[in-house]
């Protein structure tokens, strides 16, 4: 065996016959049980809250979406949809042409945006899953989002008083420009047929009615739409679809997966994370002074042993290098116990949810190998750095 590893083990597991010594040791090691758990719960918790920030984007957003390269709408011909079904990869596809629109009911208004969709949207994106009152709509009917049906006061198949869709004409100016004159917008009722609820931003943005008659308001042709939303397999991957896809619609279109179309929130998100880690590393940092101390205090404490291995012929190379791994094996101990009670902890979470936002919501975690990684290397490197600082103090003054 390893000489100044077997007697660093010795070292780590005998006691000091000064009890203060003991009493310094026990701190330092809870400090980084305590440390290196309470980074491991707030990784955890930062992944709950990405995984529960970015859940909307599953049932929102399709795994890839081809949007037009130049202006808001784009052509695609019925000879490049029958390529597209046949394309390797694509499980479905889904068109949908989308606008800003003016909506009033009841004299209350806001302004949002309508987005026709055909039939395969549901399958693509899973939209339905978000409904939270009604059903997904029919011809002359609409799903709007939570928010926009509390602004207006908007009910669930109120045919008597449908809400009231305006779209100003082509060539006519915005919104803005013309105020509200009958003569430049083209009218439309649409019945709700249902509520969905997302996200606070979506749920005041969106209303979803059919494909042909958003186009049909809007003025469009039935081949001019504003995007194609794609749901592909894993057997292929995604650039060699992306490529496939870009053949058949060529320069008119980008395509952009479901990261890229939410690239200010996925970026946001990794800060906040970064930054989380980054904080709580300082801290550890600012801790593990006490571990030098401690360390330097072992060492002084076995300055009677180090002498009399130093007789022996230990050098002081080895010397140092026996209390090096003494203080790198109780740094990654301690680190381990840490992330082994962060892991109970997680998991209780996971099982029970005895910690609340709401009632009905339980704080979200999320537990991942990839933060145990990082907790257990962010330990190592840091206990590598005491043990080296606290070893560096052996040297032929001390025996002396």
């Amino acid at each position: 065996m390893n000489f100044p590893l077997y007697i660093a083990k010795r070292y780590v597991r005998s006691k000091s016959k000064q009890s203060a010594v003991n009493i310094i040791n026990m701190f330092t090691f809870c400090v980084i049980v305590i440390g290196s758990a309470a980074l491991f719960i707030v990784l955890s918790g930062f992944a709950g809250l990405k995984t529960f920030s970015l859940a909307y984007t599953n049932s929102f957003d399709p795994d890839l979406k081809a949007l037009p390269s130049i202006g808001k709408f784009f052509t695609i011909t019925k000879e490049q949809e029958t390529k597209l079904k046949a394309l390797e990869g694509i499980t479905s596809y889904s068109k949908e042409i989308e606008d800003r629109v003016y909506l009033t009911h009841k004299k209350k208004d806001h302004i949002a945006y309508i987005k026709g969709v055909d039939a395969n949207y549901n399958t693509v994106t899973g939209i339905d899953s978000t409904l939270y009152i009604g059903t997904w709509f029919n011809e002359q009917q609409a799903v709007a989002g939570i928010g926009i049906a509390n602004l207006l006061s908007l009910t669930i198949n109120n045919y008597r008083s449908p809400l009231e869709v305006l779209v100003p004409r082509a060539g006519t100016g915005s919104l803005s420009q013309q105020g509200i004159n009958a003569k430049f917008f083209n009218t439309a009722p649409l019945v709700i047929s249902g509520v969905y609820s997302v996200e606070a931003e979506l749920d005041s943005k969106y209303i979803f009615a059919s494909l042909p008659f958003v186009q049909a308001l809007l003025e469009k042709e039935n081949t001019q739409i504003s995007g194609i939303n794609f749901k592909y397999s894993n057997t292929v991957t995604l650039e060699k679809v992306q490529q496939n896809i870009e053949k058949i619609l060529g320069g008119a279109v980008i395509l952009k997966d479901r990261k890229e179309l939410n690239s200010t929130l996925y970026r946001m998100l990794n800060t906040e994370n970064l930054a989380t880690y980054l904080i709580f590393t300082l801290v550890l940092i600012i801790a593990l002074f006490n571990v030098v101390g401690a360390f330097i205090m072992m060492i002084l404490d076995q300055q009677g042993n180090s002498k009399t291995l130093y007789s022996l012929g230990t050098t002081i190379k080895e010397l140092r290098r026996i209390y090096f791994v003494q203080g790198v094996i109780v740094t990654f101990l301690g680190g381990f116990i840490g992330v082994l009670i962060g892991s109970l902890l997680i998991w209780s979470q996971l099982a029970f949810e005895w910690l609340k936002i709401t009632p009905e919501l339980a704080y979200p975690v999320a537990y991942q190998w990839i933060n145990i990684v990082i907790v257990l290397a962010t330990i190592t490197i840091l206990g590598i750095i005491a043990s080296k600082i606290a070893s560096s103090r052996i040297n032929k003054k001390l025996l002396a």
